[in-house]
């Protein structure tokens, strides 16, 4: 009996834990639904509702006035020096004798080179010794004149015979000419055997040796000579820079206006700035077809021979602008190879407005059209800005941009 009772105890207690595990289990169910639920309405509630108005942003403006700006271009030149001459021979010869060195300076009139003359010489010797044998003959033909003139007047000899030796003293005397042009010629090649310098100036070098065969057809020169006391720095213009050039300087034609416009920088090839500034003296005439281009010559002095012909760099031209606009470069935005400025009106709103620029001025850039004098434009930290936002300007004493 006692053993019956044990069991339906043991029985009871077993179907009560069951029983409360299964309660736990549905209880914890139940709160893991209600928190789902109760999430889902949550995120509802935030989509639903209206996100708050964000703040209008303070940022820099800048008030847009006239000023006056000086920009600087720069363009490629090529150097030459103010004589820029190719030494050839004028004859054919043995090259004998060199008088001087590579980049040596020499005078006017200086010995260079020497050719072999021997051939020469002797086609002068030649030419003399026809000279000789011509006027021999016109004086023959001179006193066969000279010994008729007097018997044809006498009528001891027939005119004709007179004639005939006053033909050939023409002809002894057209010989004599022809004798002298044939030694002169002569005496001209016999010269030129002896190259010398045309132009003061410092020589180039040697592709050609002593005891080289050198002839005026050759395709490439003895040496080059330079006089490069002063140096020529041609430059290049397109038709809209020449227009704009030509209003940097006043005058009413190319003349005057080459005698006012201001000195110009050299640029040397190490970007350092040549220390003597140059004056532009010459305007080609007319426009290459080919390249629509127009080219200008500065000229700059060069004493100290620092300078050579086939030197690189640029000329530096500066340029005055008077009531223009000028605008930091940071001021702007460049969407597909267009600028634009953040332009506010009477509210405060920036719009985005197209601008186009006449030249730069170090890192500011000069307005043509797009805005004008007393627009306000955003400064800075417009780059994520609607287009139509509202700006409050921001409130400084310090200078905006450098002008």
């Amino acid at each position: 009996m006692t053993v019956s009772m044990n069991f339906e105890t043991f029985i009871s207690e077993k179907t009560n834990q069951t029983n409360n595990k299964l309660n736990q289990n549905s209880f914890m169910k139940a709160m893991t639904t209600i928190s789902i639920i109760a999430l889902f309405l949550i995120s509802c509630n935030d989509k639903n509702a209206e996100a708050p108005a964000n703040a209008a942003p303070t940022l820099p403006v800048l008030n847009i006035a006239y000023s006056s700006a000086t920009t600087e271009t720069e363009y490629p030149v090529a150097i030459q020096g103010k004589t820029d001459v190719e030494i050839r021979p004028q004859v054919s010869g043995t090259l004998d004798k060199i008088f001087i060195d590579e980049g040596a300076y020499v005078k006017q009139g200086q010995p260079l080179f020497k050719i072999n003359d021997n051939s020469y010489r002797q086609e002068y010797n030649n030419a003399q010794a026809s000279l000789n044998a011509a006027e021999a003959a016109a004086i023959n033909a001179q006193m066969e004149v000279d010994k008729l003139t007097p018997l044809v007047q006498n009528k001891v000899v027939s005119e004709y015979q007179l004639k005939t030796a006053q033909s050939n003293l023409s002809i002894a005397k057209a010989n004599v000419q022809r004798a002298r042009a044939i030694l002169a010629n002569a005496q001209i090649n016999l010269d030129y055997t002896l190259i010398k310098a045309p132009v003061n100036g410092y020589i180039g070098r040697f592709p050609r040796k002593q005891g080289s065969l050198i002839s005026p057809l050759d395709p490439e020169a003895l040496t080059r000579l330079s006089d490069t006391k002063e140096i020529y720095a041609y430059f290049s213009l397109g038709e809209n820079d020449f227009i704009s050039f030509k209003s940097i300087s006043e005058g009413n034609t190319i003349t005057e206006k080459l005698k006012n416009i201001p000195p110009v920088s050299l640029v040397l090839s190490d970007n350092s700035i040549y220390a003597e500034s140059g004056k532009i003296d010459m305007i080609d005439g007319q426009f290459d077809k080919t390249t629509g281009a127009i080219t200008l010559r500065a000229k700059f002095p060069n004493e100290k021979g620092l300078l050579k012909s086939g030197n690189t760099g640029k000329v530096k031209i500066s340029m005055s602008h008077k009531n223009t606009i000028v605008i930091p470069q940071e001021a702007t935005i460049e969407v597909q190879d267009k600028l634009f400025v953040f332009l506010l009106d009477d509210k405060n709103k920036a719009i985005r407005q197209p601008i186009s620029i006449s030249g730069k001025s170090g890192t500011n850039y000069l307005v043509k059209e797009g805005i004008k004098s007393g627009d306000r434009i955003v400064l800075k930290g417009f780059e994520n800005l609607p287009d139509g936002a509202t700006v409050i300007p921001e409130k400084s004493d310090k200078p905006v941009a450098k002008l």
